[in-house]
């Protein structure tokens, strides 16, 4: 189609549609400045009243975030903690009372009866094992990001949720954001045209961003349980390093990838309902971080989204940089045809292209007054470049979303809106670009069969 019918279209459909009554205006020409700010609300509803009973395994950073989001979630009860660190099972007495059941082996929370679901927050090596023995058990399975440590282990994650029916979820919590619902409207109403690229960084300037945990005085092979962690990887003496500071490396950990680009393929996945790439390739390097790791602190993917039903061609690139002056900024930018939008968890900003009329060219104009000098065409006001979608005040986050929504599909036996198919196809690409990394050479994927091409 031509650009003037397809913004034809997209007025059409944003004016009619009632996710596009805030935009409709703006795009129509009415009165308001360039960088309108538009508010996106949401009205989110307590469910059933019965409580979910809880338990974390894996009692980090990032488990304790979880844990401490997923119980403002009314409804819900944190009964139980794993950790293979003594410290850490210290702590959650502490916090969260005396009476919560502690353990070093996540089997006996499995075990339990009075348990409904579970956050699986472990290292990466350990997400399938745990992930498929409590969907075995019959728990709902929250499992943080990525959802598998290698490619080949994904099916058999599908597979557990498949045969036991039950509600897992991976945890890549911007999926759920307002952002992410918004820039998926958009682009189905035609906002920004025909998808043609799409790119996302993710930077980080600090020994904790980049991974340098603190390690604690009391952590030896006494206060944690280094032979479970290791499950079936090489079982060398102590290293407080690898337990601490797992996400360095190989063994344990997936590296930038695994642990960010994760995020960005999950939102863009969302928003395009693509199935994924088909040709993945990465270079990078360890510039900065040199402290034993054996993953780079910069990576770059290049990834090639073929046509589908769903979407046009596309390409996709992505950045991490553990080394960045611009320190902690992170973005995922769609751009089409006539158009861009900048996608954030709480807001979205779309640009689009003006249109320029035929009589806007200089030799056409000039003819036009030469043979009628009187001729006058009053111009016409245009509609603002740029609009910014904000999110509304009091909004709990793509965190608190994601949780919420994880909660309802317990309550309505649903499938969940990150589940082991979406979180396998997030997952791929992901792992792969180490793969293109570490072997120097392309990556083929086939997305809908689930099977490196080779």
């Amino acid at each position: 189609m031509s650009n003037q019918s397809t913004r034809r279209n997209f007025i059409r459909k944003m004016a009619t549609g009632v996710a596009g009554m805030a935009l409709a205006p703006e795009v129509m020409g009415a009165a308001g400045g360039n960088n309108r700010i538009e508010e996106l609300s949401r009205n989110n509803k307590y469910g059933p009243a019965d409580t979910i009973r809880l338990a974390l395994i894996g009692a980090g950073g990032m488990g304790l975030a979880d844990a401490n989001t997923a119980i403002t979630v009314p409804g819900v009860k944190l009964v139980a903690v794993c950790d293979l660190y003594e410290g850490r099972l210290a702590d959650a007495r502490k916090i969260y009372g005396n009476d919560i059941f502690t353990t070093r082996d996540y089997k006996e929370i499995l075990q339990r009866k009075d348990i409904d679901a579970v956050i699986v927050a472990t290292p990466d090596h350990w997400h399938k094992d745990i992930s498929i023995d409590a969907m075995n058990a019959g728990k709902a399975v929250y499992c943080e990001k990525p959802m598998v440590h290698d490619v080949s282990e994904g099916a058999a994650v599908v597979e557990a949720q498949n045969r036991n029916k039950v509600v897992f979820q991976v945890g890549s919590q911007g999926l759920s954001s307002l952002g992410n619902e918004k820039a998926k409207e958009l682009l189905a109403a035609g906002a920004i045209g025909k998808l043609n690229y799409a790119e996302g960084f993710w930077a980080r300037n600090s020994p904790e961003g980049a991974w340098q945990y603190r390690i604690p005085e009391d952590g030896n092979d006494k206060t944690v349980d280094w032979k479970r962690f290791l499950n079936k990887y090489p079982q060398i003496p102590f290293d407080a390093k690898r337990f601490f500071r797992w996400r360095c490396y190989k063994d344990y950990g997936t590296g930038v990838s695994g642990d960010l680009f994760v995020h960005l393929f999950s939102s863009l996945h969302f928003i395009t309902n693509s199935k994924g790439p088909q040709k993945i390739m990465a270079m990078g390097g360890l510039r900065f971080w040199k402290d034993g790791r054996e993953v780079p602190d910069v990576l770059m993917g290049m990834f090639d989204y073929a046509e589908t039903p769903e979407h046009p061609a596309f390409n996709l690139s992505l950045r991490v940089n553990f080394v960045d002056g611009t320190a902690d900024s992170t973005y995922l930018r769609l751009v089409g045809n006539e158009g861009s939008m900048n996608v954030e968890w709480d807001r979205v900003t779309l640009t689009r292209n003006k249109a320029y009329a035929a009589t806007d060219d200089p030799l056409l104009a000039t003819k036009l007054n030469k043979d009628n000098p009187l001729n006058y065409e009053r111009k016409k006001m245009l509609p603002p470049d740029t609009t910014v979608f904000n999110v509304e005040k009091g909004y709990k986050g793509a965190h608190f979303d994601h949780f919420f929504n994880f909660f309802t599909a317990i309550r309505e036996k649903k499938l969940s809106v990150e589940d082991a198919l979406f979180g396998y196809r997030a997952a791929a690409p992901a792992l792969l670009c180490n793969d293109s990394y570490f072997t120097n050479k392309p990556v083929l994927w086939d997305p809908v069969k689930l099977k490196v091409v080779s």
